[in-house]
């Protein structure tokens, strides 16, 4: 670590078990789902339904434990969307990182997400995921839409949003990806989602982090 960083407990065994059960579930889906829709030939086409609908209802299941657990830790606040300091965010994130300028919103435990983070995350959470999920829901089902008197669907419709929300899913993994490189070095940021430790400046007054928040 170097000398001008301090270190803070910021990710609990919890949220960095979530973390890569997350993402592993994630790209498992996206392989299989990739294959069902006849993109390549890995599994092959029955074998990788039968995947994609086990790891799908397992990501289901998952998801429920974590919305459960922001509202019972009061986590969710980490998720409250907030425009202060969001355009200098923006800006760093532009050019004023390629300039070596500090971060304009430091992390800390009471608000480890910035603002732009803050909206993301919130939109995948409460908007894109949960669609995703319902759409794969509503395609497993399919054969049940008559008796459930689902005619305003169309299974072509149901398909297309399936695979265009998924594709919105991976341009969030690659840029989250990217993101992960932004650190102090390269792989700070992965190192503190398995360590829980992420390595701050202690340069920055408390009084300017709440500001910040």
């Amino acid at each position: 670590m170097s000398e001008n960083m301090k270190r803070i407990y910021l990710y609990t065994r919890y949220e960095r078990s979530w973390h890569w059960l997350q993402t592993a579930l994630i790209l498992i889906l996206m392989v299989t789902g990739f294959e069902v829709h006849g993109l390549y030939t890995l599994f092959g086409f029955e074998r990788a339904v039968d995947i994609h609908n086990v790891v799908g209802i397992g990501w289901l299941i998952a998801f429920a434990f974590f919305i459960f657990w922001i509202f019972t830790t009061g986590e969710w606040k980490q998720y409250v969307p907030t425009t202060k300091k969001l355009l200098s965010v923006i800006r760093f994130y532009g050019y004023g990182i390629f300039l070596g300028e500090p971060h304009p919103v430091p992390k800390r435990k009471e608000a480890k997400h910035n603002p732009l983070q803050r909206l993301t995350y919130l939109g995948l959470a409460a908007a894109l995921l949960p669609l995703q999920m319902a759409t794969g829901i509503l395609y497993w089902t399919y054969n049940y839409w008559e008796g459930w008197g689902f005619y305003l669907f169309s299974l072509d419709i149901v398909a297309l949003v399936h695979m265009a929300l998924a594709f919105a899913i991976l341009t969030f993994l690659i840029i989250h990806v990217y993101m992960t490189t932004t650190g102090h070095t390269v792989f700070a940021h992965v190192k503190a989602m398995i360590t829980g430790w992420e390595e701050v400046e202690p340069t920055v007054a408390i009084e300017e982090w709440e500001k910040a928040a």
